[in-house]
């Protein structure tokens, strides 16, 4: 246990979003990678200008992103001046050997037509929930959805306090006997807790919340008033503890700009599933395999 871990919980807000790994992984991955500082504006790029020609076809500025940010974990190890080259690279192998495959037949193969045309409802899928989910989001409804989260998030009480641990109860009954005359609590934790963490900051914790602690240490500091010391010792899996209670306050919810991509998700997650539920009342399934359909329906019904 780190008695000075730190938790911040909003609602809702940090838990995974649902949504299809086929689609949105790729579309999380632009979202969360750190852009490469520039060391000067970038100029403007022309997306038709010809990076290459192969066998008479072109390779475009916007191929070239395409090629880039499809291969980007691959990539990922170089530095960011030789992504370039190696992204053109990538790009070239793919058509020459594109076209060798075509010129073999193999675009004829009836095994890869079928993977072709996966592949491009893939692409079609996660194209969509980029146009109709992720790029009609706006500023406002991610506001709007943070202050919604904050509104149903239950008072959280946070307790700020200071302890002193020591191995055995004599130990702390020693102590408490010296707090009982006047002693300074601070000095004493400095000079007696056996927390690393605290024997320089006279055992100091900070603010925490519920669930923070171990069961037996919160339930005692929540039972204690501001500027109370516990008068018995408290047992813990880490030994016996004094605590003295500093303040109580009500917890503060994260700001905006630390959970604001957080939230999106959430948005993101829920306009995905309200797309794909609306998507498949339209269509006609069916699954001939009664077990399988069954596994099916309860694995919609778990994602709802």
């Amino acid at each position: 246990m780190s008695f000075s871990s730190r938790r911040v919980s909003l609602a809702g807000i940090g838990i995974a979003v649902g949504l299809s790994a086929l689609a949105l992984a790729p579309l999380a991955a632009q979202e969360t990678t750190p852009a490469t500082p520039a060391v000067e504006a970038a100029k403007p790029v022309d997306p038709h200008a010809v990076v290459a020609t192969i066998n008479g076809q072109t390779i475009t500025e916007a191929d070239l992103e395409l090629a880039e940010g499809e291969l980007s974990q691959q990539f990922a190890q170089l530095p960011p001046e030789q992504r370039r080259a190696a992204a053109l690279s990538a790009a070239i192998e793919i058509k020459v050997l594109a076209d060798k495959a075509t010129a073999e037949g193999l675009d004829k193969d009836p095994d890869f037509q079928r993977r072709a045309a996966f592949l491009q409802q893939r692409a079609l899928h996660g194209w969509i929930v980029e146009k109709e989910v992720v790029g009609k989001i706006t500023d406002a409804e991610i506001q709007a959805r943070y202050d919604k989260e904050i509104a149903a998030t239950p008072p959280v009480n946070e307790v700020h306090a200071r302890h002193i641990l020591v191995k055995t109860k004599e130990e702390a009954d020693a102590i408490i006997k010296q707090l009982d005359g006047g002693a300074d609590f601070q000095k004493l934790a400095n000079e007696h807790t056996a927390d690393p963490s605290g024997k320089t900051n006279g055992g100091d914790l900070g603010y925490f919340g519920p669930g923070q602690m171990v069961p037996e240490f919160e339930k005692a500091a929540a039972g204690l008033e501001v500027g109370a010391y516990s008068k018995e010792p408290v047992q813990t899996q880490f030994g016996w503890h004094i605590i003295k209670v500093e303040d109580k306050r009500a917890q503060q919810p994260p700001a905006f700009d630390k959970v604001k991509e957080q939230v999106k998700s959430l948005l993101i997650r829920d306009k995905y599933f309200a797309l794909v539920k609306e998507a498949r009342a339209n269509a006609k399934v069916d699954i001939p395999d009664a077990d399988l359909k069954k596994a099916i329906d309860a694995a919609d019904g778990s994602a709802q």
